[in-house]
């Protein structure tokens, strides 16, 4: 096991990824950083589960629903654009079964369009049909452009190694095999140079797919970067529930490395060797509509999405008028925490949208930080899941080196 060694239409169309296709324009390049790809990776995994009526959508979602009903009211055939596209929302929203239904006839009309094959074959895939799945996906990488056959290519490997696993793929103990590599043994020299732009786009086609998430840490860690390693295996654990002995087994084992790294002065040697090619890999504006009206006798909903849309830079910050109008107002968001320092017990921290490798060489926007006051006297403890807190809104207009946004006299509690 490699260590370093101590020292959001509703939003901006959602272009697809590799194994799901619409016909959005091309989206950021890959890789992207951690601190962006994992918040969108998650948004994607929350809106294929459909929440109850009086549940805050998630804004992935209201978009995927949007845009498959257009499709669906339409009183003529459809394209093989607006069919893949079809298939690419109900993908998306969790309905891969339907999504068979309509990309399967429309690759016998259409056999030459590469969104129909591509889509189909991770339709089958999520349907648990493994073999139509890699049919179909060995004419996607047929069909192919030159900037997509090579992650077609990996998902088509994909697809093959797990229907050889058969029923033991269904509880992993170990990453796929992707790249011919003993994972236990990683080694930058030994991985090909986009290893993890090629599994950020096939998770990011399958963000329910948690043995990706696991693949991403190990590549962080191999590429030098133990403290994202570390971040990425926690929500391996607390988010997906995988319980696998050795990957719990190497969480801890980087996290007590990263623990050490962060023990030493300077961050140079954190960073590791991955070259980003953006800040994130899906473009989001968020839509309040989705919003329940502000009231103040009760939390109200503070979504990320509507956070990310503060800008900066100016005089003062410009925050979006929802969040203006909730400023003063009981509000309740989820995030993780980031603790000040090595303290065990804390009475204020930071929350994030998503854990964070290494503050000081993944610092999040501003935007997309809450300072976290809980009232006197009362403190917390490191906490490496979801929480949720609840707390009075707090805008900061004046103080350039103060957080922008602060929740105060807040509670901390478990996710519903």
């Amino acid at each position: 096991m490699r260590l370093l060694a101590p020292t959001a239409v509703l939003l901006l169309a959602a272009a697809a990824r590799g194994g799901v296709y619409d016909s959005a324009a091309d989206p950021p390049p890959l890789p992207s950083r951690w601190a962006g790809f994992l918040p969108d990776h998650r948004a994607l995994r929350a809106a294929a589960v459909e929440r109850p009526a009086d549940a805050l959508p998630s804004p992935f979602r209201a978009d995927f629903l949007a845009a498959a009903g257009k499709l669906q009211k339409l009183a003529r055939p459809l394209t093989a654009d607006e069919t893949a596209d079809l298939g690419a929302a109900l993908l998306r929203l969790g309905r891969p079964t339907e999504a068979v239904a309509v990309l399967r006839p429309a690759a016998h009309r259409f056999p030459d369009h590469f969104r129909t094959a591509a889509n189909l074959g991770t339709s089958w895939q999520l349907a648990g049909d493994l073999d139509p799945a890699a049919a179909a996906l060995a004419d996607s990488v047929r069909l192919a452009p030159e900037k997509h056959r090579r992650t077609e290519e990996y998902h088509l490997k994909l697809v093959r190694l797990r229907r050889a696993e058969g029923r033991a793929a269904l509880r992993p103990q170990e990453p796929d095999d992707l790249f011919g590599v003993d994972y236990g043994h990683l080694f930058a020299g030994k991985l090909p140079a986009d290893d993890v732009a090629v599994v950020q786009a096939l998770a990011l086609a399958l963000p329910a797919d948690g043995r990706l998430l696991w693949q991403l840490g190990e590549l962080a860690n191999a590429r030098g970067d133990v403290r994202t390693a570390a971040a990425i295996l926690d929500g391996c654990v607390t988010e997906f529930g995988m319980s696998a002995p050795d990957l719990r087994a190497r969480r801890a084992a980087y996290r007590a490395a990263a623990d050490a790294l962060a023990r030493q002065p300077g961050h140079d040697g954190h960073r590791g060797t991955i070259v980003f090619r953006s800040a994130r890999p899906l473009a989001r504006r968020f839509d309040t509509s989705v919003l329940p009206p502000v009231r103040a006798d009760r939390p109200n909903p503070l979504p990320w999405g509507l956070l990310a849309d503060t800008e900066l830079g100016g005089k003062e910050p410009a925050f979006p008028r929802h969040l203006v109008a909730l400023d003063g107002k009981p509000v309740v968001l989820t995030g993780f925490v980031q603790p000040p320092g090595d303290a065990a017990q804390f009475g204020s921290f930071v929350l994030l949208e998503y854990p964070v490798g290494c503050w000081f060489c993944e610092t999040p926007d501003p935007a997309r930080v809450v300072a976290v006051e809980l009232p006197p006297g009362v403190r917390v403890g490191r906490r490496a899941g979801l929480v949720k807190v609840t707390g009075t809104l707090a805008l900061n207009r004046t103080d350039p080196e103060d957080y922008p946004v602060r929740v105060t006299a807040a509670r901390v509690g478990e996710p519903e």
